[in-house]
């Protein structure tokens, strides 16, 4: 299935050694040959056995649109149809994973879009082109991503595809993004720079529910506030599949909405905080057994709340009832200690408090 019908369906930054800079070193060869995860893992956001350094290779910008990108060593992660996921190993000819973060240059906002794809050239002549996967991983949170082949030391381009952004933009973001945007990105490579990448490996931790924190970067990171520091009135919140889902009313409706109230659903994963795009997020809001609303929650993104998912409905009071319900799990890949949680998720039921 194309990577674009997938999502259809269903934050440049730092330096070498983003995420961690102690630990075990090994050589490019070396790690490229094993795969390592751990046996037996729940359905839950876990630690992962190793954390992969990375270093930034370049950025740009294209009107509003900023880009920082980076790579790693090749390495494998998981893909998601539906709620089926499929690991994808290393191909025989990749050398790197390339790495990409687009936001927004006046909010910081990091930006959702679905279809980001890259071409990488050296010398003019193209050596390896393709859609790259919505990605989530413990140390960067969602970002795009694949491996992909470089012919050897030299200088290269990447040429980055990014689409017009398919959630809805609240405040400073309302009237940008419209359309999408080509950013190149020059950078020179050299196989050594590879291979003396950071590696650490966890041998106490691996496997416990946990994370790796956020890796510490030049340029912001997508994170969705604290309950607390939402911008308007926290309703309630739960659990479904290892992700905290806090329903919210802002302080202000949204232009889109007609004269009633901003119901918004904002899940994240538990420890940092990273939000969860392409969900198919369905609610039933009721009051005194009658129902109110019963539809789907459109994704949307703002620079005060992050990503989300909101509808309008005409008021929201206290001991109202809310069912949320997951029609399709969040439609991007997965790096190690994410690829077992957010798949299951069963039907949440809040009573508000307003």
């Amino acid at each position: 299935m194309d990577r674009r019908d997938l999502l259809a369906a269903g934050a440049a930054l730092g330096t070498a050694g983003l995420a961690g800079c102690a630990g075990l070193f090994e050589t490019q060869s070396a790690r490229r040959g094993q795969f390592t995860t751990v046996e037996d893992r729940g359905p839950q956001v876990y630690h992962p056995t190793h954390s992969d350094g990375m270093t930034m290779i370049g950025s740009g910008t294209n009107g509003r649109y900023r880009l920082g990108l980076m790579y790693s060593y090749a390495h494998a992660f998981w893909t998601i149809t539906g709620s089926d996921t499929n690991r994808a190993d290393v191909g025989d000819e990749e050398t790197v994973h390339l790495m990409a973060t687009v936001w927004d240059d006046e909010t910081g906002t990091v930006l959702p879009s679905a279809n980001v794809s890259a071409e990488v050239l050296k010398g003019g002549e193209t050596v390896d082109s393709r859609s790259l996967w919505p990605m989530l991983s413990q140390n960067m949170g969602y970002h795009f991503g694949d491996n992909m082949v470089l012919d050897g030391d030299g200088t290269y381009t990447a040429r980055i595809e990014v689409g017009a952004m398919q959630a809805r933009r609240l405040g400073a973001l309302r009237d940008a993004f419209d359309e999408g945007a080509t950013i190149e990105v020059e950078f020179d490579h050299e196989r050594s720079t590879i291979g003396d990448l950071p590696y650490e490996e966890f041998p106490d931790e691996k496997g416990n529910a946990g994370a790796l924190d956020p890796a510490e970067m030049d340029a912001p990171i997508a994170q969705v506030p604290e309950p607390d520091a939402l911008p308007g009135t926290v309703l309630g919140s739960a659990t479904s599949g290892d992700a905290e889902f806090v329903a919210f009313r802002p302080d202000d409706a949204p232009e889109f909405v007609d004269g009633g109230a901003y119901l918004a659903v904002s899940p994240r994963t538990p420890y940092n905080r990273y939000p969860l795009p392409f969900m198919g997020l369905a609610g039933t809001l009721s009051r005194g057994g009658e129902t109110l609303f019963e539809d789907r929650f459109e994704p949307a993104v703002g620079p005060e709340i992050g990503y989300h998912y909101g509808a309008g409905v005409e008021a929201v009071e206290s001991g109202d009832s809310l069912a949320l319900a997951v029609n399709t799990p969040p439609g991007v890949a997965r790096h190690e200690g994410y690829e077992t949680a957010f798949i299951d998720m069963p039907e949440m039921d809040l009573t508000l408090e307003a």
